[in-house]
Order: C-alpha cells, then structure tokens, then sequence
C-alpha cells in the first residue's frame, strides 16, 4: 500500500519549491535583469532533482525508475512540440499533473521543469524559461502532493477541473507575472498588470480548454498504465 502522507522527502521538495526556486527567478529578475536565464534555468533543473534523488537513499537508482520519469519527460515534450502551430492548446499541463498525480510529487516536478527547459530549446529559450520551468513543475508537484492528501482522485471530473484551474489560474497568473516584469521591470504600475493580465485572459482560456480536452481523453488511460507498471516493476512510488 502506498503512504498516504507528506514523507520528509515531499517536505524537503516543498522547501526547495517554495522558497529556493522562487528566490533564484528573484535574484535573475532584480540583479541580472533577466539577461542570465540560462544559468537560472541550470541552477532550477538541479534543484528540481535533487529532492527527488533523497529516494535513494542507502542504494543506487535502478534503470526502470529513470526510465520511466525519462518517457514521461519525452512525452510531455514530444506533446508540446506537436501543437506548436495552435499557441497555448497543448497537452503539457495535462501531462505534467497526470505524471505528479501517478509517480510522486517530486516526479511531478522535475517532468514539469525539464520539459519546459527541453522544449523550449525548441521554442526558443528566454527570460520566461525559469518561470515556465517553475510553473509547470509546482502543477505536477501540486497533483502529487494532493494526492498524497487524498484531496485529488482518480476521477475523470476531478482532474479536468484541476487542470482547468492549474492552466487558467496558477499557471496563467504566474506567466502572467513574469510578463509584467520582462516588458515593466523598471516601472511596474498597477495599469500594467491589469493591461496584462487581460490581454493573457483568452490565452490562459484556451490553455485550460486545451487541458480539460487533454485529460478527459489521456488523463485516466495513462494513469491506469503508469499504475501497472508501478506495480509490474515494483515502483510504488517514484
């Protein structure tokens, strides 16, 4: 039976999310004006692994473990990269909390931030990569840790709704943010961010449409993959 409860590991990975993370796109934005995102990004992809490799303690990784966040990496970017054409209807979101809610929180994590990071090499890196890292990664880390919590099921219903308020409010309103300060990081006004978050409005919509879509048709079918082969392998959790 898995544990349903906040282990030291997921606690360790909220500090490292909560505070680390948030404080290293600071840093970019106030001190190196958002000009050393590469660095930043870096420093982020570690600090999304490192928590998760507390799950190795006293032993080494296997393969089939890496494996598995591995193609779950693969396939969130293979998915964005193949509705590149539609701007914010992609399954990303979708996957990235499918992989959170099956494989741990931690999990969750570093597919929702590598994945940014990957694809973007695709769709051009920028001053947004840290925070399309950051946002994507706490939605797969928040469907891990809700989960654990027993506050999120395996319901159709339920992890369409997730996904539309991840996309349309926690995700959007972050990336939001981070365009107020790349366009206004010397004089953010409160015009700005309204002007902002308004001209994000329909974008941040289609994106939750787009994961609604998304889970209601991959949502339950890979979760009942990813568990057989949890069980199969003997990867309780990730």
């Amino acid at each position: 039976m898995e544990e349903k409860r906040i282990s030291k590991r997921t606690l360790v990975a909220s500090v490292f999310i909560f505070l680390l993370v948030p404080v290293i796109i600071f840093v970019g934005v106030v001190f190196f004006d958002d000009r050393a995102y590469y660095p930043i990004s870096m420093v982020i992809a570690f600090l999304s692994m490192a928590p998760f490799f507390m799950v190795f303690e006293g032993r080494k990784p296997r393969s089939r473990e890496m494996v598995v966040i591995a193609v779950m990496i693969a396939i969130t970017v293979v998915g964005r990269m193949a509705f590149f054409m539609v701007p914010q209807f992609k399954p990303t979101m979708a996957i990235v909390i499918i992989s959170g809610f099956s494989l741990g929180p931690e999990s969750g994590f570093i597919v929702g931030s590598l994945a940014s990071f990957i694809s973007n090499l695709f769709f051009g890196q920028g001053p947004w990569t840290p925070w399309q890292m950051f946002a994507f990664g706490l939605m797969g880390f928040l469907a891990g840790w809700l989960k654990k919590l027993n506050l999120l099921e395996r319901n159709r219903i339920q992890l369409c709704i997730f996904g539309a308020l991840c996309a349309m409010f926690l995700y959007g309103i972050m990336v939001d943010i981070a365009s107020v300060f790349m366009m206004t990081s010397s004089n953010v006004t409160a015009d700005t961010v309204k002007a902002t978050f308004v001209s994000g409005f329909p974008l941040n919509a289609v994106h939750a449409l787009a994961t609604i879509i998304f889970m209601a048709l991959l949502g339950i079918p890979m979760i009942k993959k990813l568990e057989r082969i949890k069980i199969k392998f003997g990867l309780m959790e990730i």
